[in-house]
């Protein structure tokens, strides 16, 4: 089967200030080459503390930001970076703050009307009939389109910028955070409505969250950013049970649970992107690092059945 999704040796780098000759005062790789592959009508969860590059791995999946290397294949075709619609009729993003994300001084109709004008060419009667279509499809109702987006809740919002990329007709969707900025009773309606949207139209999901129960609850595989670079990857409920990166495990024991304590989690930060340190990025962090660990970066690995890490000393169970 072709992958709804596959990316491969994608990187960015950020130049910072000019010094002599124009050339970089100095350089920030956000995201270091990484190749993984997403199946249609799956769910994929991105995971990793900020400064992880999460968010600048989606931007540059959507096209609002070139990447420094890689090739990004939408169902076997590679997009062409020239073309931003390109990327909008194949990927949608759904912001975090979906309601910030608005145009405050359009209506909603106009919102949901300029995909399917610019991407498809829709007018008149087609038009009318398409935004209908949408609009049950998230549970909206029609007299919303001629209000402003300052006068909707933020679940109400959310589910318009769901409707927003859904007018797109694109078939995968990057969700940034989508719930985070929600109550837990709103956020669970989003959920399930996401997830009956994908069922009934064959949509592909990277779910981007720092909120690992959501995570779980929705992914089939899971992708682990750390630094810039992918560390581990595998199916969702064995990433959950085994973590293989001592990262990975870091995360899962930082994760809030009524009545455990923190007192195992280990203390720490990002190395500074500046001055990046040989080796394993993970190093100042990790209870069981080696010399080699501090001498050669680790390269992504198969350890069991669909997983992956990028570790020296895979966590052993």
């Amino acid at each position: 089967m072709t992958p709804a999704l596959r990316v491969s040796d994608l990187s960015r780098t950020f130049d910072l200030g000019k010094g002599l000759f124009g050339r970089p005062r100095a350089r920030v790789h956000a995201v270091h080459p990484m190749t993984f592959e997403v199946m249609p009508g799956d769910t994929m969860g991105i995971v990793g503390e900020s400064g992880s590059g999460k968010s600048t791995l989606a931007r540059m999946l959507v096209g609002l930001l070139p990447p420094s290397t890689g090739s990004i294949e939408i169902e076997g075709q590679t997009l062409d970076r020239a073309d931003p619609a390109d990327f909008g009729r194949k990927i949608q993003y759904v912001f975090q703050d979906a309601a910030s994300s608005l145009n405050p001084r359009k209506t909603i109709r106009q919102i949901i009307e300029a995909p399917l004008k610019n991407l498809h060419g829709l007018r008149g009667a087609e038009m009318d009939r398409r935004i209908a279509e949408i609009f049950d499809a998230v549970n909206l109702r029609p007299e919303f389109l001629s209000r402003y987006p300052h006068e909707f809740s933020g679940g109400q919002a959310q589910r318009i910028g769901i409707a927003r990329a859904l007018a797109a007709s694109a078939r995968i969707l990057i969700l940034d955070e989508p719930v985070s900025a929600l109550d837990v009773s709103v956020q669970a309606q989003v959920l399930n409505l996401l997830a009956e949207l994908g069922a009934r139209l064959g949509l592909t999901y990277l779910f981007i969250s720092h909120d690992l129960a959501v995570v779980e609850a929705v992914s089939d595989r899971i992708a682990v950013l750390y630094f810039g670079s992918l560390v581990e990857t595998g199916p969702a409920e064995k990433v959950f049970a085994v973590p293989r990166h001592p990262y990975t495990r870091l995360l899962m024991n930082s994760a809030p649970m009524v009545g455990r304590s923190f007192g195992g989690v280990q203390s720490g930060e990002l190395p500074d992107p500046l001055n990046p340190p040989p080796g394993c990025a993970f190093t100042g962090r990790c209870a069981q690092a080696s010399d080699l660990c501090r001498r050669v970066v680790p390269k992504l690995q198969h350890i069991d059945g669909d997983q992956f890490v990028a570790c020296h000393h895979p966590l052993d169970y």
